[in-house]
């Protein structure tokens, strides 16, 4: 956004200057289109027009300023309201009587605890003792929450659930993935467990609901009669004794108990007296019962009340049929004539049976014959034995849980029969354990999945309980510390480790120990994990690290890095010789170039001398031996100058100095260059050098030594790959911002060596002549620091092109090293 307001601006005052510069130039222009006007008339023209532009360009900065500051007032406006939002959030949760722990994605250190956590935890304690689950918790309910928080936070599964308080109150504790981390919110629950108040009878006024709820509470048979004298309401015990007497019927209508002499007898009694009447029941196989009924708001309410010296025991049992009727586990009450007497729903449904099927009174045999038939018994080769064997439960004096069965339609079955009282009979209970067995299997799986896992790390493991024990290793901490096997599986705790340690390493393992039990051993929820390195007695080099596990324990994990920190110091003693072999290499290089410019510049010297004062002694051989030396002489000139640019390149310290250049200029000190190096010698016809400069050229912005530099290296490589007398070509062009520089040539094209000398050091010429070997390494090196580039490519049908690809301006470009 900025950059399009700093165009729209800048453009504005550029728009607005040009005017003023025309109509200052317009009195030179009425007075004639001539060549004198226009130069006298344009110095003004300019001045003015530059004023002007300088003028608006300080009013549209100005502008451009004052809109930044109300940007940034705009921008912290909105900061200040997003944090007080955030405030007003926090002050809000902290206000509640709740507490939200909160592992967010970028937290590092402890959660974050908002809301009062005196609402769960018990006077006095600290907020941070939230975490700390047995402090506050029941045993099984600290462990519970601690596996559903590890649950939460590895595996993503959100969860709800009520514990029980250290100090008696009921704590709703709810989990769900907030983000990339995750929350908990703990909150004493809405209804709280408190002593059950004794019930007592309801006046006659009571509402018919509280009267309800008091039956329902009642183990005996209970009902409701209306004022016509009609059944209303009956209790579970009241439904069960039906049931046992063939008699079906639900709590708002119920089956009627009494004939209709007993009825009628019991309804006169109760005309004719003001208290509660009470009569005697007895049914065949039930006992006698005694009928108490009372008055209440819109009729009477009553129960049977079982006679202690006739009840028979069975009929005990229907003391818990509520309770049996309520629970999901599947249960069955049969008496000691394998007649079935009390069963729940829920084992209605394990076994898909009817209740029309079900009715007191069935043998079980004849139930095991129908699941038989239906399928839903575990398949016997001999079922009359299976069953034989089965129905010795009557026998037994003791609980016996039976083998599982191992249902045809994949369920597991877990059986336990248990005597139902001094008069025989049998109580079944089924438990399917199909589920239970999965995860079993699926859990041990894993835990041998995780045993060879920590078996085959090359890091020593070992896992210490809260209370300092060893639970869990692998053979490679046996290794590690020379602790023997048998006494690691005994789950040891860690001072009898440290005892161990200091007599196989008697100078300093028991010390160590000593040291790793306090990592171990705190129990600082906001404790942090630990790494470090060992140099123990021995030699060794160990690498630990000390991590707090989800379920409280403490993972402490050793690596031996002897070897590796070995071969780190060797690597870096090698670094080291390198480094300076690689300044010796520099000096040296530097030293034998300067040193070799005395005497080179003797050579050249001497060799210009014979050829100018003494040329015309010399006969046509000694001139073109004359010749030969300064050619040579000035090719090992330009090696001595590569080698010191590389070296300087190597070193860091070379640096461009762009200047505005001409490009003519440049290539005719290139060509001088190439004249030299290639003298007409004996009569052989020099190189033909083609230039073609393409029509208005840009000003063009580097250094221009380097570039001489490149382009003597690359037309002096054209020429050694060129036959005598062979066209070389050089052309210069501009697209876009970018200069462009080709040399073609009529050699044996691009070869495999020649790609290789652009893209690294290595130049390997094998043309007609040899010269600079790191002709195209240099190339390389200064077309980089300008910011450009350089391709290698055939020419059709014969002969190599390179390309140099360069920015106009190579100090707007800001490459230079």
């Amino acid at each position: 956004m900025a950059p399009d307001r700093f165009r729209k601006h800048w453009g504005f005052a550029a728009l607005a200057a040009a005017p003023l510069t025309l109509m200052t130039a317009v009195p030179a222009l009425a007075q004639g289109l001539n060549a004198a006007s226009f130069a006298s008339a344009a110095p003004l023209a300019i001045a003015v027009g530059a004023g002007a532009f300088a003028l608006l360009a300080m009013a549209v900065v100005r502008t451009m300023l004052a809109d930044g500051k109300t940007a940034r007032r705009r921008a912290a406006g909105q900061i200040a309201g997003l944090r007080a939002m955030v405030d007003e959030y926090e002050a809000l949760l902290s206000g509640t009587r709740e507490v939200t722990v909160l592992w967010t994605e970028n937290s590092e250190g402890a959660p974050r605890l908002l809301g009062q956590a005196a609402s769960v935890l018990p006077p006095g304690r600290q907020p941070e003792s939230v975490l700390n689950f047995p402090s506050w918790l029941s045993h099984g309910d600290a462990d519970k929450l601690a596996r559903l928080l590890e649950d939460l936070r590895v595996h993503g599964h959100a969860f709800a659930v009520s514990l029980d308080a250290l100090d008696g109150r009921l704590i709703r504790a709810d989990g769900w993935v907030l983000g990339g981390g995750a929350a908990m919110r703990l909150r004493p629950a809405f209804l709280q467990p408190q002593s059950e108040p004794a019930l007592a009878p309801p006046p006659a006024t009571g509402d018919l609901a509280s009267i309800r709820a008091l039956l329902a509470s009642l183990a005996d048979p209970a009902f409701i009669r209306s004022r016509d004298d009609r059944l209303v309401y009956a209790n579970q015990p009241y439904l069960q004794l039906a049931r046992a007497l063939g008699k079906t019927g639900s709590e708002a209508a119920p089956p009627e108990l009494l004939d209709t002499a007993q009825l009628r007898q019991h309804l006169l009694d109760c005309a004719s007296a003001d208290e509660p009447e009470a009569m005697t029941i007895a049914w065949p196989g039930q006992g006698a019962f005694e009928l108490v009924e009372c008055a209440i708001a819109g009729g009477r309410a009553g129960y049977l009340r079982p006679q202690p010296e006739t009840r028979p025991a069975e009929t005990g049992l229907a003391h818990i049929g509520g309770i049996i009727g309520a629970l999901t586990t599947p249960i069955a009450i049969f008496n000691a004539r394998r007649e079935l007497i009390q069963f729940n729903e829920a084992y209605a449904r394990l076994w898909n049976l009817s209740p029309k099927f079900l009715v007191p009174g069935l043998d079980e045999r004849a139930i095991l014959d129908k699941l038989r038939t239906d399928g839903m018994l575990p398949n016997q080769v001999d079922y009359q034995t299976w069953r034989s064997q089965h129905l010795q439960s009557y026998t037994r004096k003791t609980p016996h849980e039976n083998e599982p069965w191992h249902l045809p339609d994949g369920r597991t079955i877990k059986v336990i029969s248990a005597p139902s009282g001094p008069q025989g009979g049998v109580i079944y209970v089924f438990e399917d354990i199909t589920e239970r067995l999965k995860l079993e299997s699926t859990n041990k799986a894993f835990s041998n999945v995780q045993r060879e896992t920590i078996n085959a790390l090359s890091e020593a493991v070992a896992v210490f309980g809260t209370n300092g024990r060893l639970t869990l290793s692998n053979p490679r901490l046996s290794a590690l510390w020379k602790l023997s096997s048998n006494e690691l599986g005994q789950n040891p705790h860690i001072d009898q480790i440290a005892e161990v340690s200091g007599r196989v390493i008697p100078e300093d393992g028991a010390s160590i120990w000593r040291d790793l039990k306090r990592g171990i051993i705190d129990l600082n929820p906001t404790r942090s994990d630990q790494t470090g390195r060992l140099n123990r007695s021995d030699g060794r080099l160990l690498d630990y690290a000390i991590t707090r596990l989800p379920d409280g324990q403490t993972m402490m994990t050793f690596l031996d890095v002897t070897e590796s920190a070995s071969y780190s110091k060797v690597l870096k003693e090698r670094n080291d010789a390198l480094v300076a072999a690689d300044l010796l290499k520099d000096a040296f290089v530097e030293n034998v170039s300067y040193e070799l410019r005395s005497p080179l510049t003797n050579i050249i010297g001497f060799a210009d001398l014979l050829a100018g004062s003494e040329g015309g002694s010399l006969n046509e051989r000694q001139r073109a031996y004359i010749d030969y030396i300064r050619a040579s002489s000035v090719t090992l000139g330009v090696l001595i100058d590569n080698i010191l640019d590389l070296a300087s390149v190597d070193a860091g310290i070379a640096e461009l100095r762009p200047e505005l250049l001409d490009i003519p200029t440049l290539i005719d000190k290139a060509r001088a260059g190439l004249s030299a190096t290639f003298p007409e010698i004996s009569g052989e016809k020099p190189i033909n050098l083609v230039v073609d400069i393409e029509d208005g050229m840009p000003p063009f912005i580097a250094d221009g030594t380097r570039i001489v530099q490149v382009l003597y290296n690359l037309l002096s490589n054209a020429a050694r790959f060129s036959p005598p007398g062979g066209e070389i070509r050089l052309s210069v062009s501009q697209r876009a911002d970018r200069m462009l520089f080709v040399i073609e040539d009529e050699g044996p094209g691009i070869t495999d060596e020649m790609r290789a000398a652009i893209q690294t050091r290595i130049d390997t010429p094998t043309g007609r002549q040899r010269g600079a070997g790191l002709g195209l390494a240099i190339v390389k090196t200064f077309v980089n620091l300008h910011g450009g580039t350089i391709s290698a490519e055939k020419r059709e049908p014969r002969g190599s092109r390179i390309i140099v690809n360069l920015p106009r301006d190579s100090a707007m470009a800001g490459v230079a090293e």
